[in-house]
């Protein structure tokens, strides 16, 4: 059994990990004893010929997707265009999107064969071995497929209890030097399940609301894999880390025993943290700390079910910052209720914390209590064209703000933050930058210069430097490769001339020789 798993696109913007879901979707598939390989579309740019390309090559007998609701449509075209290629391969498609909308999906997109429901690791395992045999998947809980114009959806397959047994990601699958190249934190989690019932999120519904922990030893084994993997930060993304003091501080010790050294990051409650498990998290190599406040409006924090306090949030900051850590708190846009004047009270809030923040759009997605209840809230959903659903523009509206101002009041955080880039700017182009002014600034182009190689293929399209031009020098075919992405990206030469050389030095880039010439290309893994 051959089955290929796609990570659909997802913008570069939005600065994605290498994707969590989809490594432990391909790692079950693989422990239930199927052939693997992943068809990755994030770091690559899609197209029907590389698709098929990859069709013809790998040869599945079926193809899953994962997607959120933001690139879902991406996902469902891939899978479409899997169905033109060859009807006979079984089509899938799993992650919250689907779950919360199985039947509507198999109603409209006839492309999909097969749906997964919630935590997938177990239906997986008893999914592979019938996978060719379609009249037994009634027998299967947690799908929903079609048999004689009927959906079926089967019965709710139970939380996995012991998460210890769930294999650890694959990602070995990914591209993974293209992955180093983006520079962006490897996203780990150290449990499932939240107890919290905020109405915005899906995480109860999906993971729920018992939190199942990871045995604190085979975290620090997934964290020294992908250290090994030549990833040089983690970011631990599930937001009950800090709740237990003892783990932390075993996860924390973990890290110092086997002197694994890296920068980390963590997301946290700030009703779930202390001063001595920040000093824990600093001693191992933690440098930040990401807040989900939502709201400065003491009212609409109930309102939401956030189960946070304001002053909560300004005591967990100054902890975080006292402890030597950077802290960042998010905040909600178009919550239900929401009026010019708790927009206001939000940015005064978040400008009194001292700390880092940002704002994003409400995304009112399938599953959340805030969409399935939304007669009960002073809130309107204005459209389901699930591409807007990226958090980045206003697709609801209340009784008192219409999404142009939700909008205006954005585009003014915008401003403000785009002014204080360019006093940064200002300051490197004058030479009087800071050492962080500069490492900012090139970092920004390096990474802007990064998204192109890898969202236009520019590697793989100018990497053939010929015998002629190459004349058995990695040098001159070092040297034109440079030439040739100058040339076709808005970058800066000098940039460029770095950021090829340090690619190139550090193994993400590999030449092959022949008579050809040189051929430049990403190195896999």
């Amino acid at each position: 059994m051959r089955i290929a798993v796609i990570a659909p696109p997802y913008p570069l913007e939005e600065m994605p990990s290498p994707p969590l879901g989809v490594t432990y979707v391909a790692a079950a598939f693989a422990a239930a004893g199927a052939d693997v390989k992943i068809f990755d579309y994030i770091v690559s740019a899609y197209s029907k010929e590389k698709l098929e390309k990859e069709l013809a090559a790998f040869q599945p007998d079926a193809v899953g997707a994962t997607s959120v609701t933001m690139n879902f449509y991406g996902a469902q075209q891939i899978l479409r265009d899997v169905k033109n290629y060859n009807p006979d391969i079984i089509t899938m498609m799993g992650g919250p999107h689907v779950s919360f909308t199985a039947a509507d999906t198999l109603r409209k997109y006839p492309e999909i064969d097969l749906i997964v429901i919630g935590e997938g690791e177990d239906t997986i395992a008893d999914l592979t071995p019938l996978m060719k045999q379609p009249d037994k998947w009634r027998d299967i809980r947690g799908i929903a497929f079609r048999r004689d114009g009927e959906i079926i959806i089967t019965g709710k397959r139970d939380f996995i209890t012991d998460i210890d047994r769930i294999p650890l990601p694959a990602r070995h699958l990914l591209p993974i030097s293209r992955y180093r190249a983006l520079g962006f934190p490897v996203s780990l989690i150290t449990g499932r399940g939240c107890p919290y019932s905020c109405i915005f999120c899906l995480g109860r519904k999906m993971v729920g609301s018992k939190v199942r922990k990871r045995n604190p030893r085979l975290v620090v084994d997934e964290i020294e894999q992908i250290l090994n993997y030549g990833f040089d930060r983690i970011n631990i993304a599930d937001d009950l880390f800090t709740t237990d003091k003892e783990r932390v501080k075993e996860i924390c010790t973990g890290i110092k025993e086997r002197s694994l050294k890296f920068p980390w990051s963590a997301f946290a409650r700030v009703d779930t943290v202390s001063r001595e498990v920040f000093e824990l998290m600093a001693d191992a190599g933690c440098d930040s700390v990401s807040f989900g406040v939502e709201t400065g409006n003491a009212e609409m924090l109930k309102r939401i079910k956030k189960g946070i306090k304001l002053e909560q949030v300004h005591a967990a900051v100054k902890m975080c910052q006292e402890a030597g850590l950077i802290a960042h708190a998010s905040f909600i846009i178009g919550l239900p209720g929401e009026t010019m004047e708790t927009l206001r009270e939000t940015d005064q809030f978040a400008k009194s914390m001292k700390a880092l923040y940002g704002y994003h759009f409400l995304a009112p997605f399938p599953g959340t209590t805030v969409r399935e209840k939304i007669q009960d809230y002073d809130l309107e959903i204005l459209t389901d064209n699930w591409n807007l659903y990226d958090a980045n523009d206003a697709i609801v509206k209340t009784s008192s703000l219409l999404p142009q101002e939700m909008k205006a009041f954005g585009a003014d955080y915008d401003k403000e933050m785009e002014a204080d880039w360019d006093k940064i700017l200002q300051r490197y182009h004058q030479g009087i930058g800071s050492v962080d002014d500069i490492m900012q600034v090139e970092g920004n182009w390096r990474m802007k210069l990064t998204y192109q190689l890898l969202k236009n293929d520019i590697i793989e399209k100018n990497g053939l430097i010929e015998a002629d031009v190459f004349k058995g020098s990695r040098e001159n075919a070092l040297e034109e490769l440079c030439s040739r992405v100058i040339t076709c990206t808005s970058a800066d030469a000098g940039v460029v001339k770095h950021t090829i050389l340090d690619f190139a030095g550090r193994g993400y880039l590999k030449a092959d020789i022949s008579d050809k010439g040189c051929q430049w290309s990403w190195s896999f893994p």
